[in-house]
């Protein structure tokens, strides 16, 4: 099973909804077994274990895919 992280400001923005919209959609496309988890928090602990600078952010299985954009639904099921 995938872990995806979206990752963004709390409370979260646009961009951040967004991203989280278009990862379940991807995930529900490609029927991938993953969990996709929202994090609202860009605590610096979060910021330190993935080198964050931007959000909203994308993490799969712990590497991080995107920072600062938003990727559609098509590029994330690519990614996965």
């Amino acid at each position: 099973m995938l872990t995806i992280e979206v990752i963004g400001l709390d409370p979260p923005c646009k961009k951040c909804l967004e991203l989280l919209e278009n990862t379940k959609t991807a995930v529900a496309v490609t029927g991938v077994d993953a969990e996709v988890k929202k994090i609202w928090t860009l605590a610096e602990k979060t910021r330190e274990k993935y080198g964050l600078l931007l959000s909203p952010a994308l993490v799969i299985d712990g590497m991080v895919v995107a920072q600062g954009k938003v990727y559609t639904a098509e590029r994330i099921a690519g990614l996965l």
